[in-house]
Order: C-alpha cells, then sequence, then structure tokens
C-alpha cells in the first residue's frame, strides 16, 4: 500500500515536494492558496487539491487528516509582520485543529535559519540562541513550538530550518547580475543557501527516517559559508558580466553567521547534491544560458 501525504503550501517547495512524492508511488493531496498553482498540480497527478488559506478552516473538512506524512511548507502570504503571523502562526494553529481528528505518522513544517541572529561569522547549530531575533523570525519561532509537543494524534514532529532556498526559477541573484543593479546589503557578509532539490530531499529523508527518531529539528543547508561576494563575483565571471555592486549598508546587527548542518549530516546520512554555491548555481547558468 503506497503512503498518504498531505502537503500544506504548494508553492516554489511545495510543488516540487508534490512531484517526488508522486514519483515514489505515494497518494499526494495538496493545498494552496493559488488557483493557477492547482492547476498545475492537478495537471502534475496530485490526486486532491484543494483551494485556500491556510489559516482558514473551510479546508479542514476537504482534506483527510489520516495520513502517513504531513507536511506544512506555507510561504509567508506577503512579506510584512501581518503576512507571518497569518500564514505561519495562525496558519500552524489552524493545522493542529485539523489534526486533532485525524492520526498521522509525521508531521513536518519548514521554517527558516532566519532564527539565528547572530553576528560576527559565528557557526550555528540548532542549540544556539535565538534571543534578540526580528520580530518575523520570532513569529517563525512561534510557530515552531506548536509542533512540539505535538497533538496526540500526531506520532512525531520534525523541524527543518532552511537557508535561503535558490534553484531552478528562483536565482535572484543571477536576475540582478544581468541587470546591473547594485546589491543592498554588505558584500562580506555569509549567504547560507540550500538548492531547492535538495531540501526536498530533506523534507523526504526525514519522513522515511526510522522509527528510533522520535523527531528533531534540523539545520538544511549546503554548508559551504561563502560570501556574498565570493558568490556574485563567481555567478558575474560565468556570466561574463561586470563585477557587481554592493551598497555595503548592513546594519551592524545584521545577523552574520555560519549555519552549521552537522546534526542531520550525523544522523540521518543526508548529504546535499549541491553542496556548494558553485555546483548549484552551474545547474541553473547551463540551463539558462
Amino acid at each position: 500500500m503506497s503512503s498518504k501525504i498531505t502537503i500544506i503550501g504548494c508553492g516554489y517547495l511545495g510543488s516540487a515536494l508534490a512531484e517526488v512524492c508522486i514519483g515514489k508511488g505515494w497518494q499526494v493531496s495538496a493545498l494552496t492558496r493559488n488557483s493557477e498553482t492547482a492547476t498545475k498540480l492537478r495537471n502534475m497527478g496530485v490526486t486532491l487539491v484543494v483551494e485556500s488559506r491556510i489559516e482558514n478552516e473551510d479546508w479542514h473538512t476537504q482534506l483527510d487528516p489520516n495520513q502517513d506524512f504531513v507536511v506544512n511548507c506555507v510561504g509567508a502570504s506577503s512579506s510584512d509582520t501581518d503576512g507571518y503571523i497569518t500564514s505561519y502562526v495562525e496558519g500552524q494553529d489552524s493545522v493542529m485543529t485539523w489534526l486533532e481528528n485525524g492520526n498521522v505518522g509525521t508531521f513536518l513544517f519548514t521554517s527558516s535559519s532566519s532564527v539565528y541572529p547572530q553576528t560576527g561569522k559565528r557557526f550555528v547549530d540548532e542549540t544556539a540562541s535565538s534571543a534578540g531575533v526580528s520580530e518575523k523570525a520570532g513569529l517563525l519561532l512561534a510557530a515552531e513550538q506548536k509542533c512540539f509537543p505535538p497533538v496526540p494524534s500526531i506520532g512525531r514532529s520534525f523541524i527543518l530550518r532552511l537557508a535561503g532556498l535558490y534553484g531552478p526559477g528562483r536565482h535572484l541573484l543571477i536576475d540582478k547580475i544581468k541587470a546591473g543593479e547594485e546589491l543592498s546589503g554588505n558584500s562580506d557578509r555569509i549567504l547560507n543557501l540550500i538548492h531547492r532539490d535538495d531540501a526536498v530531499n530533506a523534507i523526504v529523508t526525514c519522513l522515511v527516517s526510522e522509527d528510533t527518531n522520535i523527531g528533531r529539528i534540523y539545520n538544511v543547508s549546503d554548508g559551504n559559508h561563502a560570501t556574498r561576494g565570493q558568490i556574485v563575483s563567481w555567478i558575474a565571471e560565468n556570466l561574463n558580466s561586470g563585477e557587481a555592486i554592493f551598497k555595503e549598508d548592513d546594519d551592524e546587527n545584521t545577523p552574520n553567521r555560519k549555519v552549521s548542518n552537522n546534526r542531520i549530516l550525523d544522523e540521518l546520512s543526508w548529504f546535499p547534491k549541491f553542496s556548494s554555491y558553485q555546483s548549484g548555481y552551474q545547474s541553473i547558468l547551463e540551463k539558462h544560458s
């Protein structure tokens, strides 16, 4: 019997996850607020697609809360604080209410490495303090806290704190360099990255991990720890473009840290296919050359 998974929030990451799960023969259901995305998911072969906003409750009776896996990878409905409250805090409340009437083997929530406010290029792992985070990062933490302990109907919960997501169709740096735009921020700030396909693989790795893993927080990054200047210079050289200029206008409290991925490497034997920005961006440049 194939596994059943519901993916909540099928944007850039969730849609790619749905495609991989279909390829594995799993029965996939999805929730999305975007009608165009809903059409793409149906054409992809998603069994059931419900169009609604996560913070609402009208979808609770349309999606079966009895699943092997539930993944909440919703993105903020807007980039302001209200968007974070609606999608992450109220959204997570809505999901947990839905799951009270079901039975789920594994629940997974995709958070962000933005919950680490450290500066000075320090290494941070999952035990690092989040004291002093930005308001929006604090809302992500609030959403995380709703996962542990999970509601009784959930067997175990994972939180994946994703580094900066990039990949096919999402390559802002390439676009800015091509356009000759001046880049905001400092060139020597560390840019922690994860390719979309590696993020999807990390999600699936957690879902199918042995039952002895009762649920964890994992950082998901490529572990490369290059500076923004190094990455941009490499892209510009491969585009045969002029050197990009940074505004060098970061606030002194702007997070500047190296996100460790050692825990997921050690405990789940997960390893990124694109373990450097060079390999990740090269695959994108080849498709857009």
